[in-house]
């Protein structure tokens, strides 16, 4: 059974109000309406429509039914279409703004595949790790990782980061490896700007339960690239997205520190102005990094953990 063509049959029955005027609306006869119908029935096991010679009225679950397999019908067609517009030539300038450690590592070989399969789109990128609303600020993407801020833009999710409390194994001989939460305030600590800035550190323990560390600001930078180094060269303990340290976490250049606690995730948003104000090439886009980005950001290296 072909059951999204059976739930298409459903929902324009209800919404026709009788077999005859759907199969009209569809191109089917009326016999094939009723079968794709007791077939769905039979599928679901449950009755949708109450039907008789004069009449079609929709069983309660019928109505729970249709409320769901419409948006499903939807989200389909909404699929379809990304497709059919993503296989279409995008032309015009796409600017985008994205954060440092995602522009620098995973979304250049995504917009470089993008334009050579668009050669007549022109991709402006600007990177910076502020929250850049791009109805504000005039720019058709904007890729955004932590909590959104308030807008009236559209935000569709990408995945999630994973952070990583990591050391260098020199660091760690020389001055020992935290045994619990309380004793990172012995070590000095590495750290984006925006990151304990009231020097507290919030782990989620164990059992899953929030544990706030206080924390001795070391090095702090808004830039990934120099904390990275520091960190290597054994200068703390410190906090970097996954990716931006799969490479030296793989080599065991990093190590990470207390592996029984973790860092909450942060979200991964692309976010736009509104399907009416935003040019046809934007919510393709932004579509096309909906089935790239999540996988790149799930990538999974070995983490190295310091006995």
């Amino acid at each position: 059974m072909d059951i999204l063509l059976a739930m298409r049959v459903f929902v324009r029955v209800v919404e026709c109000g009788g077999l005859s005027a759907a199969g009209r609306d569809l191109g089917l006869g009326q016999p094939a309406v009723s079968e794709r119908l007791r077939q769905l029935e039979r599928h679901l096991g449950a009755r949708l429509l109450d039907r008789n010679t004069r009449s079609v009225n929709v069983t309660d679950i019928g109505a729970v039914f249709y409320t769901h397999a419409k948006t499903a019908l939807e989200a389909a067609d909404e699929a379809a279409a990304s497709v059919t517009s993503f296989n279409r030539q995008l032309r015009g300038t796409l600017r985008m703004a994205a954060p440092h450690a995602l522009g620098e590592l995973l979304l250049p070989p995504l917009l470089a595949t993008l334009q050579q399969r668009h050669p007549e789109l022109s991709i402006d990128l600007v990177l910076n790790d502020r929250f850049v609303d791009p109805v504000i600020e005039g720019v058709d993407v904007s890729i955004r990782v932590g909590r959104l801020g308030e807008g009236s833009f559209v935000a569709r999710p990408l995945g999630r980061v994973r952070r990583l409390l990591l050391a260098s194994p020199k660091y760690l001989a020389q001055a020992g490896s935290p045994a619990s939460p309380a004793a990172l305030a012995a070590h000095p600590f590495v750290h984006i700007d925006g990151i304990a800035r009231d020097g507290k550190l919030h782990l989620d323990g164990p059992d899953g339960a929030p544990v706030t560390a206080h924390v001795r600001s070391a090095w702090r930078c808004n830039h990934w690239r120099p904390l990275l180094a520091a960190l290597v060269a054994g200068n703390g303990i410190g906090v970097l997205h996954r990716p931006v340290c799969r490479g030296e976490v793989a080599s065991g250049q990093l190590v990470q520190v207390l592996p029984d606690h973790s860092l909450p995730d942060l979200p991964v948003h692309a976010i736009y102005p509104s399907p009416r104000r935003a040019p046809a090439k934007t919510a393709t886009v932004v579509a096309w990094l909906e089935s790239q980005l999540p996988a790149l950001l799930d990538e999974d290296d070995p983490v190295t953990e310091h006995a």
